[in-house]
């Protein structure tokens, strides 16, 4: 009965936890770490192939990411989320692996000319085609038997389309418990989506904490706010190039757009087109559509009564092709420009901040979190330039912030949440936030609500029947980035990953027949000469 802390310890992105109860071991998402690491993610206390499920609390490629990479190294168990997670990373982890075999290639035709050695892709589409045949979607508040002993349950938690906190009830050894993963918690008065739900009980509470040192104030004026900042760009003959995620904020963006064009807000600019440029994004567009029903806010669902589509628009034109994107810079018309990755840190955004980063007309608004180390984060904190594709690129244009767009709760949000369990938790671990916003937000838990909570470093692990501590986590800060996997390890480290699951596989064949125990050791022997005789 433990809770081992495996990433989003201490930092942001990289969610990944791992739950061994029951005589299963489960993880609760399994994530990509993204800008700079303030820690190294620890190893999972078993081999990938002894993973028997993972649950999933969304689709954002921080929670996603690394499932291909886990089917790569053996796992073969099963993927449980909500019916739009499943639909959102059926596109999303093949667009991650399609950047990571582009990225890997474009390094490549470089370090040949440069006789530099090759590297591997994190994983290939293949990885993420297999994995996502893993998919188990499951339907908002229905009870799920998981196993023997286990059931779990997927509540809204308003942070994306699908997005969910999962409630987990154990039985061991005669002890019942439940654990309660809060996964991203939502801002509330979203456009679109739903608030979050609250949940009544728990023994044990895992939540996030990524806004747990702020408020993020009076809530403003979004239509009014952007308007202002069209109207003045469109004026100076600039584009308004927004850096958005392409699940998520993007579609909050065309919402936002939608009411500006429905009320005329912009003059002499009223025609003004919006361009959607990423494949990721317009189709993430179409499984929101797909999920009204059972995703969208009451405000939302008004505007379909009326036969009005929430986040459609005369003027918004989608750029699908590299040439329709290309073609967007070579239009001198004043323009918006929505653009992934939300962060800058791969993707066409890049290309648009190349082509308007220099000019002064423009405007690059930021709509979202930044994490620490990202191309985003460093306009934000004022770069006077920056390095695209090679090049050094000036920053002259004029760089904003829409505060209080954001997908997660503010201080108060998660206050609100973690109160309403009743009674009190026994323990709440804090994850999923900067290095000091979990001691932060952890002290501010313990003295003013006054309830038993630490945030774990990663590696940490806890006994969940006791709620002691029983290995400590990892404190010691990452001094420098981690160094690019080369071709030979990866490959190799594929080998390795296949033998654990070959070895997995045979402790639990103890119960087959003789007759099929010698078929399967014929197998492998004549599999070992082949490679020694060669």
């Amino acid at each position: 009965m433990k809770l081992t802390f495996i990433g989003a310890a201490h930092e942001v992105t990289g969610s990944c936890h791992c739950l061994q109860v029951c005589g299963k071991n489960i993880l609760i998402d399994c994530g990509m770490e993204q800008g700079e690491d303030a820690y190294q993610n620890a190893e999972l206390p078993i081999s990938e192939a002894q993973v028997d499920y993972v649950l999933l609390t969304h689709a954002h490629i921080d929670h996603s990411g690394l499932l291909p990479m886990l089917y790569s190294k053996g796992f073969r168990g099963q993927i449980y989320a909500t019916e739009a997670s499943a639909d959102l990373c059926d596109i999303m982890l093949r667009d991650s692996a399609h950047i990571q075999q582009f990225e890997a290639e474009w390094h490549n035709r470089k370090a040949r000319r440069a006789g530099a050695e090759q590297i591997e892709p994190m994983y290939t589409m293949e990885d993420a085609e297999h994995v996502i045949e893993h998919f188990v979607p499951c339907a908002y508040n229905e009870m799920i038997d998981l196993c023997e002993n286990i059931r779990i349950r997927f509540s809204d938690v308003g942070h994306l389309l699908g997005s969910a906190s999962i409630e987990i009830w154990f039985e061991e050894n005669g002890i019942k418990r439940k654990i309660v993963f809060s996964g991203d918690i939502g801002n509330i008065n979203q456009p679109i989506i739903k608030d979050p739900q609250y949940l009544k009980e728990a023994d044990i509470v895992v939540m996030e904490s990524t806004y747990g040192d702020r408020s993020h104030g009076p809530r403003i004026d979004y239509v009014e706010k952007l308007s202002e900042i069209l109207q003045s760009t469109f004026d100076a003959g600039g584009n308004v190039v927004i850096p958005s995620f392409a699940v998520g904020r993007t579609q909050e963006m065309l919402y936002f757009l939608r009411k500006i064009k429905e009320d005329n807000l912009i003059k002499g600019h009223e025609n003004f087109e919006v361009y959607v440029d990423s494949p990721l994004a317009v189709e993430a567009t179409n499984i929101f559509n797909k999920n009204i029903n059972s995703c969208f806010d009451e405000e939302a669902m008004e505007l379909v009564r009326k036969g009005i589509n929430p986040i459609s628009f005369p003027g918004l034109k989608l750029s699908l092709t590299s040439d329709e994107s290309k073609e967007i810079n070579f239009d001198l018309k004043p323009k918006v420009i929505l653009s992934a990755s939300g962060m800058c840190e791969a993707g066409r955004i890049r290309h648009h901040l190349k082509h308007n980063l220099w000019r002064k007309e423009c405007t690059i608004l930021f709509v979202g979190y930044q994490a620490v180390g990202t191309l985003g984060r460093t306009l934000l904190e004022g770069a006077g330039s920056v390095k695209l594709f090679g090049e050094v690129i000036e920053v002259k244009a004029n760089i904003q912030k829409l505060d209080g767009v954001s997908g997660h709760a503010d201080k108060e949000g998660l206050n609100k949440w973690v109160s309403s369990f009743e009674p009190k938790p026994e323990k709440v671990y804090v994850v999923h936030g900067e290095d000091r916003v979990c001691e932060i937000f952890a002290e501010h838990l313990r003295r003013d609500l006054e309830l038993d909570a630490v945030a774990p470093y990663t590696g940490a692990v806890y006994d969940l029947e006791s709620n002691k501590l029983l290995r400590e986590g990892d404190t010691h800060r990452i001094k420098q980035k981690k160094a690019v996997m080369k071709r030979a390890s990866a490959v190799f480290a594929r080998l390795v990953a296949a033998g654990q699951r070959l070895m997995y596989i045979i402790s639990k064949s103890d119960n087959l027949a003789n007759k099929d125990i010698a078929k399967f050791a014929d197998q492998v022997n004549s599999l070992c000469d082949k490679w020694e005789d060669g």
